[in-house]
């Protein structure tokens, strides 16, 4: 019988983690490493994520960087192909790009509304499909991991198109797991709460973004490092009979009265 901590081992997989530059992305990223998988860091900008995958190797750990647009088809398939002749298939996939882009409803553009439903929901489904099949065809399973929000099953004033692509994911992330169980992929998310990045520090860092600090269970922002359980566990054999499954990770905000 496996030690229980062997279980969360990702030794022999290979991880593709997207929007893996900075933030919540390059975080897991260093996690999956850290666990003994192979982990390519992919995002527009290739710079950014060059510097996470340097960083893991000189870790002692296995990384590349690639250019991927999540939104983009084409670029994702010349991603998968490059991958699949340097490393293998990829069997683990963190869905993590997404963009953030608040505004009233009634004054939200076009572009506000378009952007989010590209990047947060039809990539996510593009990359994950095109695993699948990579997957599906070589008779191997894998795991995928939609990086979803609160936000998808709460709301707040302002954040219409991004709770609604994440919502979206959520419900994506159980068909998924329906369609893609009969091949041994699991599909899965994780649904943080107020966590840092580059994307909400300007409004924590502000009179408002403290005083909703202040009003949470926990009275404080979720830390990285408390995403990695979960994380682990879904990415791993120790979640082999997970599939479908939403965690929520937010300290109790989601489930107050008030």
């Amino acid at each position: 019988m496996k030690k229980f901590v062997d279980q969360f081992s990702l030794e022999g997989r290979v991880a593709l983690v997207t929007g893996a530059g900075s933030g919540l992305g390059a975080h897991f990223a260093k996690v999956l490493a850290h666990a003994g998988a192979s982990v390519v860091c992919v995002g527009r900008r290739l710079g950014p994520v060059e510097e996470v995958a340097t960083e893991i190797v000189s870790d002692g750990g296995k990384a590349i960087a690639l250019s991927m647009d999540v939104t983009d088809p084409a670029s994702i398939d010349s991603a998968f192909s490059i991958i699949q002749k340097q490393l293998g298939l990829v069997d683990v996939l963190i869905n993590n790009a997404g963009l953030s882009n608040p505004a009233p409803f009634e004054e939200m553009s076009r572009e506000q509304w378009t952007s989010l439903v590209d990047a947060n929901l039809s990539g996510p489904f593009y990359v994950a499909q095109n695993m699948a099949k990579r997957l599906i065809a070589a008779g191997k399973p894998g795991a995928i991991i939609n990086i979803a929000s609160i936000l998808g099953h709460l709301a707040r004033p302002q954040f219409l198109n991004y709770g609604t692509t994440k919502a979206a994911v959520i419900s994506m992330t159980q068909y998924m797991a329906l369609d893609l169980m009969p091949y041994g992929i699991r599909v899965n998310a994780l649904a943080p709460g107020y966590f840092p990045s580059e994307m909400t520090n300007p409004f924590y860092e502000s009179e408002a973004g403290k005083r909703e600090v202040g009003a949470l269970p926990i009275k404080r922002l979720g830390r990285h490092e408390e995403l990695n359980g979960p994380l682990l566990l879904l990415a791993s054999e120790a979640g082999a009979y997970m599939s479908g499954s939403v965690l929520t990770i937010d300290a109790g905000h989601s489930v107050r009265l008030t």
